[in-house]
């Protein structure tokens, strides 16, 4: 009794606030938590850290606070906490692995109280009828904030942003004139958005990577790939540029209704524009000249039609022959620099800092970002003046993956190792997973609400049509 009596004390003063605070020293632990709704509620009570970060007592409690416990001292022991990427800690893929939805649940047992918005009823009847059908759908998915304020962010209503003007005071009223294949700036009419295009001259490479380069996968097999003649933009398409997609294809009442039509998805005309989306795309990284992201497939597809038909070019999304051509410039190598992937990886827990000096110069990944999109000057271009090839975001590429009906993507992004951000690496689209917390019924053709690093790049035909 004695013993037990004991262990109970011990379990409770390891559960405190205070005690937490002993090892989670980050500021989420203090100052953004103690603005969260969840610290300071109506009623005055005030969450504790584990009852979110804990499961609920008699639902594997012990276990998991056993699990926490030795973490987080091989953590305090052998790690310095001024190296820590907080912003990485705060992302929903990590914080999602140390939040209980029991725990949420239990608190919130019911979820359709009278102040629900009808946004927010939308979404609950769809967490309960997913989580009914034996989906794992998280509470945290929708409301990451709720623990640790977030400035700016915002979840479960449609408040993406709107159709608005504005920009500089120059305004395009034609495309770039385009007389020879070169290099050249386009210009987006009744806009004051352009962007660089790079002239790359066709020919045969070698796509693929041998079996003997590092960290390789089984389904980059060596094979001979003749390109022509085109050009590609020296970087991702920007909010800048997407966001004037946006505007000059609003529609009366598109931004009152999340997806309007979208039933009618297969007679969608081509330069019908987005639907404003169920939350926040750009996951308040900001906007501007970083790479837009959260558009579907399908949204990437539309733009470059749309580009197409305000241009007079021939705009759409590269092939994955041309999409490896831009990126090796030239190479054989696993970049477009010299270095070995697996010298650009951290080796096991005690195998020391990997040597990053050469990759953080070209390339946005896991080993040197913050969690998030970057703008291009953050890095340098490859050797045919291309930027972000590699890493920032992956790209959508207009190939389907073999075997599956969803499409390639390239190139890797912020949160890839050396490995996914080799020329070669191949991964593909997630359409269902990367829905899976749309609330919406049928689901949007426009947004991904569960893809936060994945943009596109666009490339353009050299022919007749495309010379003004």
């Amino acid at each position: 009794m004695v013993i037990l009596a004991g262990f109970g004390k011990a379990v409770e003063v390891t559960s405190t606030n205070d005690f937490c605070a002993t090892c989670h020293v980050h500021p989420q632990a203090t100052t953004s938590w103690k603005q969260g709704v969840h610290y300071a509620t109506q009623s005055g009570y005030r969450v504790s850290c584990a009852e979110c970060h804990l499961p609920p007592k008699g639902e594997g409690y012990i276990v998991e606070k056993a699990k926490t416990g030795m973490r987080d001292l091989w953590s305090y022991w052998t790690k310095d906490t001024a190296e820590f990427d907080w912003d990485a800690a705060s992302t929903l893929e990590r914080a999602s692995k140390h939040v209980y939805n029991s725990s949420c649940i239990k608190c919130h047992e019911n979820l359709f109280p009278a102040k629900l918005t009808r946004e927010g009823s939308d979404a609950h009847l769809y967490y309960k009828q997913m989580t009914e059908k034996g989906d794992d759908l998280q509470c945290i998915s929708c409301h990451l904030n709720s623990g640790h304020y977030i400035e700016g962010y915002l979840h479960g209503s449609n408040t993406g942003f709107a159709a608005t003007a504005g920009g500089p005071d120059t305004i395009y009223e034609r495309p770039a004139t385009l007389t020879a294949f070169e290099d050249f700036t386009e210009q987006i009419p009744g806009s004051g958005v352009s962007f660089r295009m790079i002239a790359l001259p066709g020919g045969e490479f070698i796509m693929g990577s041998p079996e003997n380069e590092p960290l390789r996968d089984s389904d980059e097999q060596l094979r001979k790939a003749e390109v022509d003649s085109f050009f590609i933009a020296e970087v991702e398409v920007t909010w800048n540029e997407y966001m004037e997609f946006y505007r000059q294809t609003a529609s009366e009442g598109r931004s009152t209704d999340t997806e309007g039509a979208r039933a009618k998805a297969a007679g969608v005309d081509a330069i019908s524009g987005a639907t404003p989306p169920y939350g926040k795309p750009d996951q308040n990284w900001g906007m501007g000249q970083r790479p837009a992201i959260s558009m579907s497939w399908h949204a990437a597809e539309t733009y470059c039609k749309w580009l197409s038909s305000v241009t007079g070019r021939s705009y759409r999304l590269p092939t994955e022959a041309e999409w490896e051509y831009a990126c090796r410039a030239g190479t054989t190598t696993p970049y477009f620099f010299p270095g070995d992937p697996a010298k650009f990886e951290k080796k096991g827990l005690f195998g020391g800092k990997p040597d990053t000096a050469v990759i953080n110069t070209f390339v946005i990944f896991h080993g040197n970002s913050p969690s998030k999109t970057q703008e291009p000057s953050a890095v340098r271009p490859n050797p045919w003046g291309i930027r972000n090839m590699s890493g920032n975001v992956a790209e959508f590429c207009s190939d389907v993956y073999e075997g599956t009906s969803e499409h390639i993507i390239r190139g890797g992004s912020f949160r890839d190792g050396a490995a996914g951000v080799r020329s070669a690496a191949r991964d593909h689209t997630r359409t269902d997973e990367w829905l899976k917390t749309d609330p919406q019924m049928p689901k949007s053709i426009w947004w991904y609400s569960d893809c936060f690093h994945v943009g596109f790049r666009v490339v353009m035909d050299w022919n007749s049509g495309s010379r003004q």
